[in-house]
């Protein structure tokens, strides 16, 4: 890990770099796009840079790793970069373009801070980014190599549209089977793929979406080829920008059309103990967030899981919880399942304790040993993992899936 120099060095500048962390990360964007602007046409999210949504996650993930390295020098902050090294495999990050980003990184905290990059600082500074790269460069080839691919090379595989399925006003189910006919590589429930999409203006631009099985009643973890993904129209809002994507997919793909598509990645699985018969397992999802559960879902039900699972999802209506149909039947099929649907705006006659944001104090207790599975909006999440730690889940036990920019360092 880090030398007792660079550590003291690191230690003693923390803070001014922590202070100064947003304003390094937006010179770092501006100096790489101006350098290679095909990074932001076709690699990074254009919305999210735009919503500066992107630095913030940089720079929460540097400050974190940071910290990480000089209060737990003896460990390695490993759930983080696992994190992000799917997400860049995902999006076929090379190792050559760490230099690239160390260039541009390096050149922006001595535009900012000035003088106070004293050449020992630098050397610090530099010994914690190349930790953080080469754990980041390792894990993403093994990642690479678990899909027979090399580091570097062309990931992407064209796949065909065959079923289109509106879910919602906004939400539509896409059944996807490889033009090429060869086998599809298996995937883990609660993994995503990404889908690269040629925008009116000639961009390439990139999105995940969580893979939701090979459609209703085949079980798409289990190596069949088609495959079925569940897409969200991104509406533009105040300070946020329509989803480029989402809108494209919605309005122009249908049944025939074809997609670049990369091979399945994501961290947030079921453990390999958490499908045996005697792992208590609670999965909550608000929005969006409910397409890997119902993957996770299908597993347990098609393995026959025993042990209790409890379904939590949060929506703003019945009318708006995508796949609800999916959810409430993977749930029925389990031996002892049981699901607690929280809606904004329900139909007559749901129950009044059901109403609203999620409450997990109206659900009967949760077994011990529990292992949670969180994804949805940043405030769901934090607000329902500070529940269950109230009610005694380990932190540890609680594993979670942002959709976007990891924010969650970055917000404290």
């Amino acid at each position: 890990m880090l030398s007792e120099q660079s550590a003291t060095a690191v230690r003693a500048t923390l803070p001014v770099v922590g202070a100064a962390i947003g304003e390094i990360t937006e010179r770092f964007y501006d100096r790489l796009f101006t350098a290679h602007p095909e990074l932001l046409r076709d690699l990074f999210n254009r919305g999210n840079q735009a919503a500066g949504t992107q630095r913030q996650a940089l720079a929460g993930s540097i400050a974190a790793f940071a910290t990480h390295l000089v209060e737990h020098p003896d460990e390695r902050p490993d759930v983080m970069l696992n994190r992000i090294a799917h997400k860049h495999a995902s999006l076929g990050v090379a190792p050559d373009q760490y230099e690239t980003v160390h260039q541009h990184l390096f050149a922006a905290i001595v535009e900012v801070l000035g003088d106070a990059v004293t050449p020992k600082v630098a050397a610090a500074w530099d010994d914690v980014y190349w930790l953080m790269a080469n754990a980041l460069i390792a894990i993403e080839a093994r990642l690479y190599a678990g899909q027979g691919v090399a580091a570097g090379e062309d990931t992407w595989r064209e796949w065909e549209v065959v079923g289109r399925v509106e879910e919602t006003e906004d939400v539509a189910t896409f059944r996807l089977r490889p033009v090429d006919g060869a086998p599809a590589a298996r995937f883990r429930p609660g993994q995503y793929v990404s889908v690269q999409v040629q925008l009116a203006d000639g961009a390439r631009q990139i999105r995940q979406y969580s893979l939701t099985g090979a459609g209703r009643g085949e079980a798409g973890f289990d190596g069949s080829e088609v495959r079925q993904i569940c897409v969200k129209r991104v509406r533009g809002a105040v300070g946020a920008p329509e989803g480029e994507v989402s809108n494209h997919l919605h309005a122009r793909v249908r049944e025939g059309d074809v997609l670049r598509v990369s091979p399945p990645y994501g961290d947030l699985v079921l453990g390999e103990t958490d499908a045996d018969a005697g792992v208590p397992l609670f999965l909550a999802s608000a929005g969006i967030g409910v397409t890997p559960m119902i993957a996770m879902l299908e597993q347990l039900a098609a393995s026959g899981h025993r042990a209790p699972v409890t379904v939590v999802h949060a929506d703003r209506s019945p009318a708006e919880h995508a796949l609800r149909v999916d959810h409430e039947a993977y749930t029925a099929k389990l031996p002892d399942g049981s699901a607690y649907f929280f809606y904004e705006r329900p139909e007559t006659g749901h129950p009044a304790e059901l109403t609203g944001y999620a409450d997990l104090s109206v659900l009967p207790a949760i077994p011990a040993g529990t292992r949670a599975y969180l994804c949805g909006p940043l405030p769901f999440m934090r607000a329902v993992r500070a529940q269950l730690l109230e009610r005694g889940v380990a932190a540890a036990d609680i594993h979670y899936e942002v959709f976007g920019p990891d924010l969650w360092l970055a917000q404290g």
